[in-house]
């Protein structure tokens, strides 16, 4: 088999060929698919929960053993010590002659034919647990893709602040230019010049403190993703322009009750409870068994003949335990209690479940309607900028308004692409409450 190690190596080597680096050395383009891919062969508590899957299915495999028949083989050799027979009462004692050495040779078979159910119960509550276990998988599995993808909405959101800060000081500095000229031409005071220097400086602040973001956002992914932690990831920029649908309320509900792994381990833990009610019941039953042995031994145990003797029989075993008849109750009882408790487990998981997705319909109906109405103020804050400009270059309006218009664009453009990102993040979330993460 392939090391884990090896592995991940050449999934993170096929990821690199799929997704090609950025324009930059040491920078990788990484989409969403990617992301999870190299998360989850990176991560360590998935890791441990596939190994608690495998160890269940073992488990699951090791309780149908108990269908197969006992086969046993038993081997003995030994001294044999004088006899010593007494002809009256304990007395009159005589020592007869007898071999020295005992040897015995058996090989028996079992095979059990009705066992009140107990192996088939066994067999079901071992499968049951190894479904579990894969859930467990699948929840954690969920968790970790929402995990990562914070982060990397996280990185989109300060790569976009980084773009509108850019296309802002480029804007700045144009304007600055032309604040210059009009300055040397005796139209505006130096004063206009130093408020727009400062403008820019302040402009130019935020734009680093936005790359040193990113820069700390990557190598935090980098070390989650399990890759090189001075490499820069480069997120698909691309998802801003899916269009995001609301699904309907309902739907989300139906899938949640059919898919949502923590719905389903309470239904399967559910299951579990009645069958471990089952299986203290069959407490109540008796066993049935086919046998069959043949012995090869010497001496004869009744003459003490020095000599080989070979008997075998077959039969049919019947046994059952009186003492189930009144130790057993108490363990029905509280199974039937387990039972009680978990399907009202599942009840509240179903009204928690309920409160989850309409938590997170609203989020992203809400998202949805930031992102719709920022549109409209990102375009009249726009406009607003473009005619205050046009006012302070034809000395209509002071230096003020035009810094104060500037500020309500760059402030607007930048709740844009919060909301947007937020838009983003709340339809995984209620893709993961739906279970289809």
């Amino acid at each position: 088999m392939v090391s884990s190690k090896v592995f991940k190596s050449l999934i993170i080597l096929l990821l690199l060929l799929q997704c090609g680096t950025g324009n930059a050395a040491g920078t990788m383009f990484l989409t969403v698919d990617s992301l999870f891919s190299l998360g989850i062969a990176s991560n360590l508590q998935l890791r441990a929960a596939m190994l608690e899957e495998r160890m269940a299915g073992l488990r699951s495999k090791a309780a149908r053993n108990a269908l197969l028949p006992e086969v046993t083989v038993d081997l003995q050799a030994g001294y044999i010590g004088q006899p010593i027979v007494f002809q009256r009462g304990l007395t009159g004692a005589t020592r007869p002659e007898s071999p020295d050495w005992l040897q015995n040779y058996a090989v028996s078979i079992d095979q059990p034919i009705y066992h009140g159910g107990r192996i088939k119960t066994a067999i079901r509550q071992a499968e049951i647990e190894q479904n579990i276990a894969a859930l467990q998988t699948s929840d954690n599995e969920a968790d970790i893709k929402l995990a990562l993808l914070q982060q990397y909405m996280n990185l989109f959101s300060y790569y976009k602040q980084r773009e509108v800060l850019q296309r802002n000081i480029e804007e700045s500095e144009m304007r600055l230019k032309d604040i210059r000229k009009m300055k040397e031409e005796g139209i505006i005071t130096n004063n206009d010049v130093l408020r727009s220097e400062l403008q820019l400086t302040n402009d130019r602040l935020a734009l680093t403190e936005a790359e040193n973001n990113i820069e700390l956002c990557s190598m935090q992914l980098d070390i989650l993703l399990g890759i090189d932690e001075t490499l820069l990831i480069v997120p698909d920029t691309t998802l801003l322009a899916q269009t995001v649908m609301l699904p309907g309320y309902e739907n989300c509900v139906a899938d949640a009750y059919q898919n949502n792994p923590k719905m389903q381990i309470a239904r399967q833990q559910n299951a579990l409870a009645q069958t471990q009610t089952q299986a203290a019941r069959n407490e109540y039953l008796p066993k049935i068994s086919l046998y069959a042995n043949n012995t090869l031994a010497r001496p004869i145990t009744r003459t003490m003949a020095d000599q080989f003797s070979n008997s075998w029989n077959v039969g049919v075993k019947i046994s059952y335990s009186l003492s189930s008849l009144y130790k057993n109750r108490k363990n029905v009882s509280e199974r039937r209690s387990n039972e009680l408790y978990y399907r009202n487990e599942e009840e509240r998981m179903k009204q928690s479940l309920r409160i989850t997705i309409r938590q997170a319909y609203l989020d992203h109906a809400e998202a949805l309607q930031r992102v719709n109405a920022l549109n409209l103020s990102v375009q009249q804050a726009r406009e607003n900028y473009r005619i205050v400009q046009n006012r302070y270059l034809g000395q209509l309006a002071i230096l003020t308004d035009l810094l104060d218009a500037n500020n309500v664009l760059l402030s607007a453009e930048l709740e844009l692409t919060v909301a947007r990102v937020t838009a983003l993040y709340t339809y995984y979330e209620l893709l993961n409450a739906c279970g289809r993460l």
